[in-house]
């Protein structure tokens, strides 16, 4: 039976991940700041908790990281810890450089000073490219971070990179681009998109307001991405891929397949409104994940499109099962 410490176990990734650890027979220590009921709802919908050893201790105290990595002796890492939101990380730059830039730190220098056969994985993103003016990044695409988010996680990349190749250590990077589920909270647009379109097919409120519907993203399916994950660390080499379905989307397609899924015309109830504008924001991003397809042999099944629909599906679900229908 193999081990892997999952830092950040609570989380939308987090929770998808153990999962499929856990289905592969893993024994999976799930690591996240508070094991209080409210912190770890995305285990409980996925009916895992109980099978996760859980541990409350941060990623940025390098003594508890460096503790947990000593007494579990794991087989793989999986760092998805740190501030997940790119509007949050406007209102919050330090803490969210800190928590990504330091945390990743932190477990590259568990992992060199106690010199163990482990393999880490590293939860990078397609923000690292940042503005690249429309065109399609492969993991050669010069990184050009446009928010504290960005900047973060670019920052951790380059961390690993210069470990990896002065130390040997097994560790690679993951640059995953949107990736959405049920699990999502609710502040990321998605999951505000589903929700607010149901409670109003509900008749429970009658408007969706929202900042720039024009940009257009590639949206993934969460579940696919952790699958990729886990191939990175099955290889014989450690590199950087990216992960993404090829397909890019704009926000008002996202937002018009969720309430065609509903049987509503979105025009009558959404509005925009400049305060959801962040101070700055990537028109058109776009990815080429041909290196995962050809080497890990991974390729995303589901696009925005797709998540759209299923994203409403499982909302309506989670609401039926809460009213007992």
């Amino acid at each position: 039976m193999k081990t892997a410490v999952i830092f950040g176990v609570s989380g939308q990734d987090g929770a998808f991940l153990s999962r499929l650890l856990l289905e592969k027979q893993y024994r999976v220590i799930g690591v996240c700041r508070n094991t209080g009921n409210a912190f770890l709802n995305n285990l409980d919908l996925l009916n895992i908790r109980h099978r996760i050893e859980l541990i409350p201790s941060s990623i940025g105290h390098f003594d508890h990281v460096k503790q947990i990595v000593q007494e579990y002796k794991p087989d793989e890492i999986y760092n998805l810890a740190g501030q997940s939101s790119v509007s949050r990380s406007f209102e919050e730059p330090v803490a969210t450089f800190e928590g990504i830039s330091m945390g990743t730190l932190n477990l590259l220098e568990t992992v060199r000073t106690l010199n163990l056969p482990v393999k880490l994985y590293n939860a990078g993103s397609g923000d690292c490219f940042g503005n690249i003016k429309g065109q399609v990044a492969t993991e050669e695409t010069r990184f050009n971070p446009a928010s504290p988010y960005g900047v973060a996680k670019a920052c951790a990349f380059w961390q690993v990179a210069a470990y990896r190749d002065a130390y040997g250590i097994f560790a690679c990077t993951g640059l995953l681009f949107n990736h959405e589920s049920y699990l999502r909270p609710a502040q990321f647009v998605t999951q505000k998109i589903v929700k607010t379109a149901c409670r109003i097919a509900h008749g429970k409120c009658s408007e969706l307001i929202l900042g720039n519907i024009g940009i257009e993203r590639d949206w993934g399916w969460a579940p696919e991405y952790v699958v990729a994950m886990w191939k990175m660390l099955q290889q014989e080499t450690p590199d950087d891929y990216i992960i993404a379905t090829g397909t890019t989307i704009s926000l008002e397609d996202f937002i018009r397949a969720v309430f065609q899924r509903l049987n509503l015309d979105w025009k009558k109830y959404v509005t925009t409104d400049h305060r959801f504008l962040r101070p700055s924001d990537i028109a058109t991003i776009r990815a080429n994940p041909q290196k995962a397809e050809d080497r890990l042999g991974w390729k995303a099944k589901f696009t925005g499109y797709d998540v759209a629909r299923m994203m409403v599906e499982a909302e309506l679900n989670i609401e039926g099962n809460q009213l007992g229908l």
